[in-house]
C-alpha cells in the first residue's frame, strides 16, 4: 500500500499534582519504625517522577513513554512495601473529561497504564511508516499498548471512570490489534506474490475492524468517543475485507480458477464502493477541534485518496478479469455466497502481556532501582513474582481438568437425552400432555395477530378492497360509456346537417382521455390481480389465523391438542404398564438407578465448583511475603524448596477435584449401561417412538402456525397498499370524470349553437315549395334515400300579418339540441307551405373546435389540446 492509512491514538488522561511525603512518613514511622526524614530525597524523587509522567513535561511521545514506564515500575515496589497507602489521586476522564479522585493506589496505577498505553499507540499512529524500522516501531507499539489496555481489564474491577471500565477497554484492546495488524500488512510488499497469506491477513484486520464497529457506535451515541472514530473504523472493516477478496482472487487466478477470481473481484468492488463511502462521510465531518488528540489532521485527506485508489485498482482489475474470462477462459462464475470463506489465520497482533514489557533489559534500566530498597529488599519481590506465577499455574492446570470433566458430563448427558428422556419412561403417553401447551413463541405471535386486529380487521380491509376496485371500475365504465355517446351524437349531427356541420370531430379530442382510460384500467387489471393473489393466499392461512386470533385462546389450544393427537390420552405410564413381571421389575429398577446416578452426578458437579471457588479465592490471598524477608538471606536453593512446600497447602483442594472426576466417571458408566439396556426394550421403543412422533406433530404445528403469521403479515401489508392504490386511482379517475364532465358540456353548448345555425343556413338554401294544391302529393311521394335528407317546414298563421316557420326536432333525443322558431312577415293571410329539401354528403371535416379550457403546448411549443391528466397510479404488488 504505497498510500498510509490514517491511524487511531488515544488520548491521554489529565491528572493534578499529588504529594506523596506526608503518607509514607506516616507509614514508614507506624510500620517501618524508622525515621522518615531519612526518605526526604526518595520521597521527593518519587514526586519528581509522578511531575514528570502525568504533567506533559516528557517532551516527545519516546520520553513520555519511558518516564511512565520509570513511574509505573516504582509504583509497583512502593505497591508492595506500602499496600495500606491512601492518597487522594486526582484524573480527568480521558473521554469525558469529568473529574474523578480516588484513595485507592490501584486507581493511580490503571490510570498510568492507560496513559502508558495511550502514549504506545500515540508513538505507533506518528511512527513514520515509509521505512522498515518506522513499520516495526509502529507494530510492536500497538501491540504493547494492547497488552497494556489488556492488563487493565485483567486486573482492576469495578472502575471509577467511564476510560477504565470493562467494556470501553475492551474496544480499545480490539483497536489496537487491528491496527497492529494494519500495520504488518503494510509491512508485505504488494503484487500478487504472497496473494494467499496477505488475503488471509486482511481478512483478519477486517475482523478485528468489524468486531468493535458496533460497540463503537453505541459509545459514540453515548457521547464518549466521537464520530469520526465509528466512521473511519466502519471504513476500515469494508476496505480490508475488500482487500482480502482481491488477494484472494489473484489467488484463484493463479490456480486458474478464473471464476472465482472474477467472482471474488466483484464482491471486492462492493466492498471497496462502501468504504469510499464511508471515507467521505468521514472526511465530511471530520473536525480538527474535536480529534486533535487521537487523530492526525490529514487523517481525512489519506483516508479518501487510499479508499479511491482501491477502488480504482479492483474495478479495473474486475474489468480486465471480465474481458479475460468473456474471450479466452469462459469460466462459469459462482454466486458470492457460494465462494469459499476466506480464513482469517493465526492471529499476528497478539498483546504483548505488560510482564514482558518490563522484563526487557532496556525498560529494567528505565525503570532504575528501587527507591526504597532500604525498606524491603528488591529480591524479596522478584522472588514472590515468582512464587505467584507458580500458583497461577496451579491454578490454570486445576481449572482445565474441572472444565473438561464439565464438558465430558454435559456430552454425555445430552447424547442419552438426560434427565427429559427418563421423564418419559416415568410419565408414558399422559406426559405428552405437556406437548400441548402452545408455548411462549406462538402465544407471543398471536398476541401479535390480536393486536394487528384491533386496528382493523382483515377481512373487513379485503371487502374494502373489493368494493374499491367494483367502483373504480364502475367510474371508469361510465367515463368511457359518456365518450362514446358524444362522439354518436357528434357524427349523427354531421350526417343531418352534412357540409353545414363543422364541429371538430371527437376522436382528436378525446384521445388523451381516452389514453388515460386505458391507463387506468390496465393498472385496475393489475391490482385485480394482485387483490385475488392476496385472497388465495388469505383463503390457504384463514384456518390458522382464525385460531391465532380468537381471544379467549382456546381454538389455538385444541390445535396443539389435536396435532399431539392419541397421545395426550392418559395411558399408562411404563413403570405402570402389563407386559410382564420381570421386565416390569428390571425397567423399575434401571430407572431409579439411573435417577439415583444422575442425582449424584448433580452433587458431584456442585462440589467440584465449589472445590475450585475456594482453591482460587485461597491462592489469590496466599501471600508469603514475610517468608521470604525471612529467608532472603539463603541461598538460591532455598526458594524452589520453599515454594514447594508452600503449593503443598493446596494439595487438599487437587486431590479432591481428582476424586470428583473419578466418581463423575463411574456414574457415567452406570447410567450408559443402564439407559442402553432400558432404550433396548419392547416397551421403551415403542414409548419413544409414540413420543417422537407427537414431538414431530408439535413441530409440524409450530411451523405451520409460523408461516401463516408471516403470510397474514405479508398479506396483511398488502391488502393496506392495496386500499391506499384505490384511493389514489379514485382520486385520479374523480379527476378524469370532472374534465371528461367538463369537456362535455363544452361539446355540448357548442352543437347546440352550430345546430341552430346550420338549421337556419339550411331552410335558406332550400328551394321554394310548389303551389298548395300539390303539397300533399308532393309529401305522400318523397322518399329519403341516396343520403339526402328532406325536411318540411309548415308555415301556420299566427296573425293577420305574421307567419311562423317551425323547424322539426330530430327524432333522436340526443342527436341535436332544440331548435329555435322563426318568424317570417307576409302581407298574405293565406297559409303558406314551404319545402326545403336539403342533400349533402361526408366530405373532409372542418378544423376541430378546441373545448373552453387552456390551451395545452408540447416541448416545442405547439399546440396540443387539453392539458393530459396525471398518470395513473401503478399496480400494486403484495410481498407474497
Amino acid at each position: 500500500m504505497t498510500i498510509p492509512s490514517p491511524l487511531i491514538f488515544v488520548p491521554r488522561k489529565v491528572t493534578a499534582d499529588v504529594d506523596f511525603a506526608p503518607h509514607l512518613k506516616s507509614i514508614i514511622t507506624r510500620h517501618y519504625n524508622e525515621s522518615a526524614e531519612s526518605y526526604t530525597d526518595e520521597l521527593a524523587l518519587l514526586n519528581r517522577s509522578r511531575q514528570d509522567a502525568l504533567r506533559g513535561s516528557a517532551g516527545s511521545d519516546v520520553t513520555g513513554r519511558d518516564l511512565l514506564y520509570k513511574y509505573f515500575g516504582q509504583l509497583e515496589l512502593l505497591e508492595l512495601r506500602f499496600p495500606e497507602l491512601r492518597v487522594p489521586f486526582p484524573w480527568n476522564d480521558a473521554f469525558t473529561h469529568v473529574k474523578i479522585s480516588q484513595l485507592s493506589l490501584a486507581y493511580e496505577k490503571a490510570s498510568v497504564i492507560f496513559n502508558i498505553g495511550a502514549t504506545l499507540s500515540s508513538l505507533a499512529a506518528s511512527s513514520p511508516r515509509s521505512s522498515p524500522e518506522g513499520l516495526k516501531r509502529a507494530y510492536n507499539s500497538f501491540r504493547m499498548a494492547s497488552g497494556m489496555f489488556t492488563y487493565i481489564n485483567d486486573n482492576f474491577l469495578h472502575a471509577p471512570s467511564t476510560d477504565l471500565s470493562r467494556e470501553v477497554v475492551k474496544v480499545l484492546v480490539g483497536l489496537m490489534g487491528a491496527q497492529a495488524t494494519e500495520v504488518f500488512i503494510e509491512t508485505m510488499a504488494p503484487g500478487a506474490k504472497g496473494a494467499g497469506l496477505k488475503s488471509k491477513l486482511c481478512m483478519q484486520a477486517s475482523s478485528h475492524y468489524a468486531g468493535i464497529v458496533e460497540e463503537v457506535k453505541e459509545w459514540v451515541n453515548k457521547s464518549v468517543f466521537i464520530r469520526e472514530w465509528s466512521l473511519l473504523i466502519q471504513s476500515k472493516a469494508k476496505y480490508f475485507a475488500s482487500l482480502a477478496q482481491y488477494y484472494r482472487s489473484l489467488a484463484d487466478a493463479g490456480a486458474s480458477k478464473y471464476g472465482d477470481a472474477l467472482a471474488r473481484l466483484g464482491l471486492a468492488e462492493t466492498l471497496a464502493k462502501e468504504s469510499s463511502r464511508l471515507a467521505g462521510l468521514f472526511a465530511s465531518s471530520f473536525s480538527t477541534s474535536s480529534t486533535s488528540t487521537s487523530l492526525a489532521p490529514d487523517a481525512p485527506v489519506s483516508l479518501v485518496e487510499l479508499t479511491k485508489a482501491h477502488l480504482t485498482l479492483v474495478s479495473e482489475a474486475r474489468t480486465a478479469a471480465q474481458k479475460d474470462n468473456d474471450l479466452v477462459y469462459n469460466d462459469v462464475v459462482p454466486s458470492e455466497a457460494s465462494l469459499p470463506v476466506v480464513e482469517k489465520g493465526k492471529d499476528i497482533a497478539e498483546p504483548i502481556p505488560i510482564h514482558d514489557v518490563y522484563a526487557a533489559a532496556d525498560v529494567q534500566k528505565i525503570v532504575g532501582p528501587d527507591l526504597f530498597s532500604r525498606l524491603v529488599p528488591l529480591s524479596v519481590h522478584e522472588s514472590a513474582s515468582m512464587y505467584s506465577e507458580e500458583k497461577a499455574k496451579l491454578v490454570r492446570a486445576e481449572a482445565e481438568r474441572a472444565d473438561l470433566a464439565d464438558g465430558e458430563l454435559i456430552a454425555a448427558l445430552e447424547y442419552m437425552g438426560l434427565p427429559a428422556s427418563l421423564d418419559r419412561f416415568r410419565s408414558g403417553t399422559a406426559g405428552q400432555d405437556g406437548l400441548t401447551d402452545p408455548g411462549a413463541e406462538v402465544r407471543g405471535w398471536a398476541d401479535e395477530i390480536r393486536r394487528e386486529e384491533q386496528n382493523g380487521r382483515l377481512d373487513d380491509m379485503m371487502s374494502r378492497l373489493a368494493a374499491s376496485r367494483d367502483r373504480a371500475s364502475k367510474d371508469l365504465g361510465k367515463i368511457g360509456q359518456d365518450l362514446e355517446v358524444e362522439q354518436r351524437e357528434c357524427e349523427l349531427m354531421r350526417v343531418r346537417y352534412g357540409h353545414l356541420w363543422d364541429q371538430s370531430p371527437s376522436a382528436s379530442l378525446t384521445r388523451s382521455y381516452r389514453q388515460d382510460l386505458k391507463s387506468h384500467r390496465e393498472s385496475l387489471e393489475q391490482a385485480a390481480g394482485s387483490d385475488a393473489q392476496a385472497q388465495r393466499l388469505w383463503d390457504e392461512i384463514r384456518g390458522d389465523v382464525d385460531a391465532m386470533r380468537d381471544p379467549s385462546g382456546q381454538h389455538l389450544e385444541r390445535l396443539f391438542v389435536e396435532a399431539v393427537g392419541s397421545g395426550t390420552s392418559a395411558g399408562p405410564s411404563l413403570l405402570d404398564s402389563d407386559f410382564g413381571e420381570d421386565e416390569d421389575e428390571d425397567i423399575k429398577k434401571r430407572v431409579s438407578s439411573i435417577s439415583d446416578a444422575l442425582a449424584r452426578l448433580s452433587k458431584v458437579k456442585k462440589e467440584r465448583i465449589d472445590l475450585l471457588k475456594d482453591l482460587k479465592e485461597r491462592v489469590q490471598s496466599d501471600d508469603i511475603s514475610h517468608l521470604l524477608i525471612l529467608n532472603r538471606k539463603g541461598s538460591a536453593s532455598v526458594e524452589p524448596t520453599l515454594f514447594a512446600t508452600e503449593l503443598e497447602k493446596f494439595r487438599p483442594h487437587q486431590t479432591r477435584i481428582a476424586a470428583t472426576i473419578h466418581h463423575q466417571q463411574q456414574s457415567l458408566t452406570e447410567i450408559s449401561g443402564d439407559f442402553k439396556a432400558l432404550s433396548e426394550s419392547k416397551k421403551a421403543r415403542e414409548m419413544q417412538g409414540q413420543w417422537g412422533d407427537a414431538e414431530r406433530r408439535r413441530k409440524d404445528l409450530v411451523q405451520r402456525l409460523h408461516r401463516a403469521r408471516s403470510a397474514y403479515g405479508e398479506v396483511r401489508e398488502g391488502v393496506t397498499r392495496g386500499v391506499q392504490f384505490y384511493q389514489d386511482l379514485a382520486d385520479l379517475v374523480d379527476g378524469l370524470g370532472a374534465q371528461v364532465n367538463s369537456y362535455l358540456t363544452s361539446r355540448d353548448a357548442e352543437r347546440n349553437q352550430l345546430a341552430s345555425s346550420a338549421a337556419v343556413q339550411q331552410r335558406l338554401e332550400a328551394p321554394r315549395s310548389p303551389p298548395a294544391t300539390t303539397l300533399d302529393r308532393r309529401m305522400d311521394s318523397m322518399s329519403l334515400g341516396g343520403g339526402a335528407v328532406s325536411l318540411a317546414v309548415a308555415l301556420r298563421p299566427t296573425g293577420p300579418t305574421t307567419r311562423a316557420v317551425t323547424v322539426p326536432e330530430p327524432t333522436d333525443e340526443r342527436a341535436g339540441p332544440l331548435y329555435p322558431t322563426h318568424t317570417l312577415l307576409n302581407n298574405n293571410t293565406t297559409p303558406l307551405l314551404l319545402l326545403l329539401s336539403l342533400s349533402y354528403s361526408y366530405g373532409a371535416p372542418p378544423p376541430p373546435t378546441q373545448p373552453q379550457q387552456q390551451p395545452y403546448y408540447n416541448q416545442y411549443g405547439q399546440q396540443q389540446g387539453p392539458p393530459p391528466p396525471p398518470p395513473p397510479p401503478q399496480g400494486y404488488r403484495p410481498a407474497y
